[in-house]
């Protein structure tokens, strides 16, 4: 394709996902992608990063961004995960915006008035309410004259990601309110994630699926070695906890504890790179890493 016929056929753009924490947003943007590149769990507070999922055709590429949900940060992490939601209101080409029945706007108002300003200013916003499967005709009916009200200029979608009905529809509505542009990445690129990452957040997934409380709050994965030969990737990975005492829980009597989180995790590794993994746990005490801004740096997050 020349550089001419591109720019008068090909679409691309930023669509970036927000919204409260637990509303579906992770698993919106799987569905979206047709890739796990999202961990998913029902404890709020699942996703600490901006994860780029890249979905290209020949006249499109689209480039979508899962955010943290939008939340009162307590320390410096979630201070940095809410940097990551409020940057996404500022590079879109469309905004989604994510709700759910049991969502309700009193929760973070003054997000929702950034939302409104994008909206009013002629940004494309759409409004997605998630979950439809899970209540009835007639709520949805209410939710949909209410978010009407709210945004009066974004375009709603009623969806439920997790069976994928209306997913589709989303799909062609959001290819063409992209700008006509050039792709703004290679076309065989899945994210901008490297391998590693995708192993330190299945990892995290599974910690938040097999404890309770603080602890999979509490907890940060770094892969220490990543070897990948032939026919076998061979992993080692730390986890990092803030004190003694969630160090023991997480291990568990006689190693038990972190032999599950372990076993689970590696198989879905295998699942995401298709090749068999040898994947070694170890846990080790960073005591208020999540607070530790050198900590945060070391872990990943840009404080810049």
């Amino acid at each position: 394709m020349t550089n001419k016929q591109c720019s008068q056929a090909h679409r691309s753009g930023f669509v970036n996902i927000v919204g409260n924490p637990n509303v579906g947003k992770s698993t919106l943007m799987n569905a979206l992608v047709g890739e796990r590149l999202s961990i998913i769990t029902s404890k709020a507070q699942t996703t600490r990063h901006r994860i780029l999922g890249i979905v290209n055709g020949e006249d499109f590429q689209m480039v979508y961004s899962d955010t943290p949900g939008v939340l009162s940060p307590n320390y410096r992490l979630q201070e940095k995960m809410l940097e990551f939601s409020r940057s996404a209101l500022v590079d879109a080409d469309v905004l989604l915006y994510v709700t759910e029945p049991q969502d309700t706007i009193d929760r973070n108002p003054d997000f929702i008035e950034k939302v409104r300003r994008m909206a009013s200013s002629g940004a494309r916003v759409f409004l997605i309410i998630n979950k439809i499967d899970l209540t009835t005709q007639d709520t949805l009916e209410r939710l949909v004259a209410f978010w009407h009200t709210q945004l009066p200029e974004a375009e709603i979608f009623p969806i439920s990601a997790q069976e994928r009905f209306g997913v589709s529809q989303l799909f062609d509505a959001i290819k063409e309110a992209l700008p006509v542009g050039p792709p703004f990445f290679p076309k065989d690129q899945l994210t901008d994630k490297p391998a590693r990452f995708f192993v330190d957040e299945i990892i995290r997934e599974k910690i938040l699926l097999n404890y309770d409380k603080e602890i999979p709050y509490s907890v940060e994965v770094e892969v220490e070695s990543f070897k990948e030969e032939d026919k076998l990737i061979r992993i080692d990975a730390v986890i990092y906890c803030e004190r003694d005492s969630q160090k023991g829980i997480i291990i568990g009597k006689a190693g038990s504890a972190l032999k599950r989180v372990g076993s689970q995790a590696r198989k879905d590794i295998e699942d995401f790179f298709q090749k068999q993994v040898f994947l070694q746990l170890f846990v080790k005490v960073d005591k208020d890493w999540r607070s530790n801004i050198s900590r945060l740096k070391h872990y990943g997050y840009d404080l810049s």
